[in-house]
């Protein structure tokens, strides 16, 4: 860490020294042009003021498949706004193209030849903000839960397809969180635009939960026509559900009040804990009901009754994280 002492010039303009070698390694020098953002009681200074779209251009005799696919997800949560590839590129390639920015927020082809792909982030930061994102992943995944159980309870195989293909959209919701986390790591101007670094460090880590929450649930819809619920256990399995989403719920209203009413959000963080304790308790309870059950079926609902329980756990992620945002800053 280096110091330097702040001068008044002119009886009223604050000015202080820039490190030598620093600016001479980011082509810093007299008439430069530098950028100052400023982030709660941190400045940040950018050697250079750029406006031109951040840009990745990729091989088009790398991967294929689902890892190209996988290598456009990347580059978008990075934070490119476009990704070219030059170069000739294959009908299986231009398929996994495709199909990457169907998985993609705001991500569109603009320019398609023999010898170019060109993919454009399109969509206005203000948009759909990660505060959007992030609450409509919660109720999604929830959605996705309540109906993977309906369709476990009452066999519906059509249900159970529906929640597979709803999990498609908390994923896309997931990647456009990390994009704007990433982007406000790397670059001190979005801070500007949006939430600041700290905040969007707290909606991507509950935005990782609800994820989770979704990946369950598309589990649970997997039973279907696998294993079949004893009619004596259908409240007791129905009840672990319902207490699991609790607290999901609670956590979930902790974190969305936890700048206006902090109060009220350590008081339903607290609630949280307490309820996904109650769960953990109705789960071992649960199992042990299981041994009684059809073998077959024991072994899945087994697993059903364990993601009901890691549903719970991540209720509890969320309310840590609401807990710690409602927290006095230092």
């Amino acid at each position: 860490m280096q110091t330097r002492k702040v001068q008044v010039t002119g009886g009223s303009t604050f000015t202080v020294s820039l490190p030598k070698g620093w600016a001479t390694d980011h082509g810093v020098s007299a008439g430069s042009v530098v950028a100052l953002y400023p982030e709660a009681d941190t400045l940040v200074l950018r050697p250079r003021v750029g406006s031109d779209p951040a840009e990745v251009v990729l091989d088009t005799n790398g991967p294929d498949g689902e890892a190209l696919v996988r290598t456009v997800v990347a580059a978008y949560v990075g934070g490119f706004d476009v990704i070219t590839f030059d170069g000739p590129v294959d009908a299986g390639r231009r398929r996994a193209i495709r199909r990457a920015t169907r998985r993609l927020v705001g991500l569109e082809v603009v320019e398609e030849t023999e010898r170019r792909i060109r993919l454009r982030y399109l969509l206005d930061s203000e948009e759909l903000s990660v505060h959007d994102a992030t609450t409509r992943m919660s109720v999604v995944a929830t959605s996705m839960l309540d109906d993977a159980m309906r369709a476990l309870v009452e066999g519906d195989a059509d249900l159970a397809a529906d929640v597979r293909e709803r999990d498609d959209e908390v994923d896309r919701l997931r990647a456009l969180v990390l994009r704007a986390f990433r982007r406000n790591l790397r670059d001190p101007a979005a801070a500007t635009r949006g939430p600041d670094t700290e905040t969007c460090f707290d909606y991507q880590q509950c935005s990782r939960q609800y994820e989770r929450v979704a990946d369950h649930a598309e589990k649970v819809a997997g039973f279907v026509g696998e294993a079949t619920v004893p009619g004596d256990l259908e409240s007791d399995l129905q009840a672990l559900h319902d207490a699991a989403v609790d607290v999901l719920r609670r956590a979930t209203e902790a974190f969305l009040a936890a700048e206006s009413d902090p109060d009220r959000a350590i008081r339903l963080s607290d609630e949280a804990g307490d309820a996904n304790a109650t769960v953990h308790e109705g789960a071992r309870a649960l199992d042990t009901e299981l041994q009684e059950a059809d073998a077959d079926s024991a072994v899945g609902l087994g697993l059903v009754v364990d993601s009901l329980s890691r549903v719970a756990d991540y209720g509890g992620n969320v309310a840590e994280v609401a807990r710690q945002r409602a927290a006095p800053r230092p």
